[in-house]
């Protein structure tokens, strides 16, 4: 089952990027391309998000942790992909962005969803898992064992790795498969 066209499409309608942009750069959220927020982080190409959120395939009533939450974008349409019976926990390890992000995300009306700090050596959100999908948005080298254990079986992560976009899925039984899907740049997730 996949997150479907009008579910997805229903979620960039609800949030538009323009709202999470900083000010001098709103005029350019129909831009499809990655747009700098600060702190050498950016806001996701349109395209890339949507094709990471078609491969997580978020339902309603899900869990899920956005790692990398920068300007809070993706967490509010990770959070309307959920409705209110779910959960979204976005983390950022840029403090300012943290601030950044919550602002924007509280203007969205989806208080299942936050924005945490991310906590100075440790991936993802551990305290809280197991999440039923997982979206990074940034650039690994290898494929982290940390965000393999914190999805739920079954359970589905979207990762950009070396340069290629995976989709790991875990089966009910927490056995792992792994495949790519395109070619991606993203900032280093650290």
């Amino acid at each position: 089952m996949d997150a479907g066209p009008d579910r997805v499409a229903a979620a960039f309608a609800a949030c538009p990027r323009a709202r999470f942009l900083p000010a001098g750069q709103q005029r350019r959220a129909d831009f499809d391309g990655p747009i700098q927020i600060g702190h050498g982080q950016t806001c996701s190409q349109p395209r890339t998000v949507e094709a990471m959120l078609r491969l997580l395939e978020v339902r309603p009533g899900q869990r899920v942790l956005d790692v990398g939450s920068g300007s809070g974008w993706t967490t509010a349409l990770l959070a309307h992909l959920t409705g209110p019976a779910g959960t979204v926990v976005g983390v950022e390890i840029e403090p300012e962005l943290v601030r950044f992000g919550a602002d924007h995300l509280a203007r969205t009306g989806q208080p299942w969803a936050r924005i945490a700090p991310a906590v100075e050596g440790v991936l993802g959100w551990p305290a809280q898992a197991p999440y039923d999908a997982i979206l990074v948005s940034a650039g690994a080298r290898a494929l982290p064992a940390e965000m393999v254990d914190q999805l739920a079986a079954p359970g589905r992560l979207v990762i950009p790795v070396a340069g290629w976009m995976l989709l790991v899925e875990k089966d009910t039984a927490g056995e792992v498969r792994t495949g790519r899907h395109g070619s991606y740049r993203f900032v280093p997730l650290r």
